[in-house]
């Protein structure tokens, strides 16, 4: 446990902070989820829409290092290819 004052104010500011890291990493998951919910449901409108919401916001976590660059990436493109494989399936 922390003795001195200025660690005492640390390790507050490191809860605090891990707290709001926590509730945005949840938020980007959330984003995500929609998206593979809308796959999952063929729904290649819906699944379109909720990705063009999700990759700013995926973004912009990464950018203030939430979640890695390369997660995000990772994330982006995943998710473009499941709706790519969509619109190719509804095409045929």
């Amino acid at each position: 446990m922390a003795n001195s004052p200025s660690a005492k104010k640390r390790a507050k500011q490191a809860d605090k902070r891990r707290d709001h890291n926590g509730s945005l990493r949840s938020m980007v998951r959330t984003y995500i989820k929609n998206v593979v919910k809308a796959i999952e449901a063929n729904d290649l409108e819906k699944a379109q829409a909720a990705y063009k919401l999700a990759v700013p916001v995926i973004d912009r976590m990464a950018d203030k290092g939430i979640i890695h660059k390369n997660k995000a990436a990772r994330n982006k493109s995943r998710l473009n290819q499941h709706i790519k494989a969509l619109s190719e399936a509804a095409a045929a």
